[in-house]
Parts: structure tokens; sequence; C-alpha cells
């Protein structure tokens, strides 16, 4: 949300320059897994395919852990992969295995899965100026295939330099395609499997997402604002707030890192300018 916001002071005309340090060679690390995608000597289908390797390390096994809760809940594998190729959420994928094993009403499915996808808005929202000049059936594809994790990289991507279109859409495929896969094996062991906390798949979504954000972390105003988003999203779930925790503590991070951005850049702006008059 910080990137978000950084180009919303760069909108601005104001350039914000060595005021914030370095977070430390972590995100440097990470970040060498996608930046080695972005040769030019590499066919743009290529980069997209390599950028999606941390992606991929995550959702295979989420997927295979979404396939074994899938089975356990009664579905068919069939229905089990067909989620995963028409829905693909993983994180509502996951709560509506939960609520079939539950005999849920169609009603309350339909409604849950919903709203812990609203947060979608957000990443459309955010990536909209980008794709400007997209057809309409190229946005629906994008969109169809957008992710919580890939809109990570994406937005990361964008900001820099925008990519080509083939390079996004190699991106999102291979993501996705290693997401069916992973469903697929964990729906063909899933009935040898009788609980996947022992082998700690439930806690591979947190993990891929905490990796995803080390990757884009850079800077101490990022930082701040992602303690903070953590923080007031750990707040709201225990006030009982429910899947618009989330969202609501997404809206606030990204408004808290536009207000810090603008402020940081005020600030050097003002020096700026002093130094010039006092050079006069």
């Amino acid at each position: 949300m910080a990137r978000i916001s950084a180009r919303c002071a760069s909108e601005r005309g104001v350039v914000v320059r060595g005021r914030r340090g370095d977070t430390g060679s972590i995100s440097k690390a990470m970040n060498r897994l996608t930046d080695s995608a972005g040769s030019s000597g590499r066919p743009a289908w290529v980069r997209g395919i390599a950028r999606a390797m941390p992606i991929v390390m995550g959702y295979i096994p989420i997927g295979f852990a979404y396939g074994v809760l899938a089975q356990q809940a009664g579905l068919s594998l069939f229905n089990t992969l067909a989620m995963s190729a028409l829905v693909y959420a993983g994180s509502a994928q996951l709560i509506a295995a939960g609520l079939f094993a539950a005999a849920a009403p169609a009603l309350s499915i339909v409604a849950t899965t919903f709203v812990v996808n609203l947060r979608h808005m957000l990443f459309s929202a955010a990536l909209s100026p980008y794709l400007k000049g997209w057809r309409k059936w190229e946005l629906a594809v994008f969109a169809y295939e957008l992710t919580d994790e890939s809109f990570a990289l994406h937005s990361v991507r964008f900001a820099a330099n925008a990519p080509s279109k083939i390079e996004v859409g190699a991106l999102n495929l291979t993501a996705q395609l290693s997401w069916i896969l992973g469903t697929w094996l964990g729906a063909v062991v899933g009935g040898h499997i009788a609980d996947v906390r022992p082998w700690a798949l439930d806690y591979t979504l947190s993990a891929m997402f905490i990796a995803l954000l080390v990757m884009q972390v850079k800077h101490r105003v990022e930082v701040v604002v992602a303690l903070l988003t953590g923080l007031l999203a750990v707040a709201l779930t225990l006030l009982k707030v429910g899947q618009w925790s989330v969202i609501l503590a997404t809206m606030a991070g990204a408004t808290i890192g536009v207000a810090l951005e603008l402020l940081l850049a005020k600030r050097v702006a003002d020096q700026d300018a002093a130094q010039q008059e006092g050079a006069r």
C-alpha cells in the first residue's frame, strides 16, 4: 500500500530523495527472486513465468491443503478442480470447503465468499491507472486471474516499469496453473490424510503473504505502514468485526501511507527550498 501512496506523491510533482533508510538485505534478497526475471534478453513469457516462481512455491502447498479439505468436505474431484479453475480464490475456497463440510446453505456460502473477496475491488482500483490502454476482454482476463499474491508482484512491477501484456499473462497463468496442480495433488491423496495441521499446510498461506510483504518493504515508511495495518487488522478481528477487518485495515493503511508520504515529500521540498534561498 505504501507503493500506492508513493505513486500518489509522485503525481503531485514531488520527489522524495534520500530521507528514508533501507531496512536491510532481506527484502533485497527476496526481490532477486523476481528481479532476475527482468532480463531484457529473455522472451516476455519466460520473464512472466520466472517472476511467478515465488507464488508457485506457495500456491502448490496451499492448493494441496485446499484439495485435501475439499475431499474431506465431500466434494467430488471434478467440483474440487472446477472451483480452482473458475473461482480461483484461495482463502475463499478454503472457507467454502469448511462451509460445505458444515452443510451450510448455498446462500451463506455465496455471501461469505463474496465478502471475503471484496478486497479485490481495492486491488483493481490500485492497478487500473496502469491498464488504461487495455481492451475490455483483456481487462476481464486480467481481473479474473488477479489474486492477492499476483497483485503484490504487479503493483511493484507496474510502478517501476509497465511490463508487456504477454509477461503479465504468463505470470497470472503460471500462478493459476500451479494452484490447480496443488489442488489436484491434494484431492488425489486427500483420502489418506486425516488432518493437514501436522503438515503445517494451514500455515502456508500466512507464510507466503509474509514473504511477499518482505519483498515489497524497502523503506522505513513502508515498515511503519505494514506494522500499523497488521496491528489494526488484528485489533479489528479481536473486536469481532469479522471478514471486514482486513478490508478496513487495508483502507486505513493506505490512507496512513499516503499521509506519511505527502508529509515527508513536503518536508523535503521545504528543506530544498530553504537551502536554495540560503544559497542566494
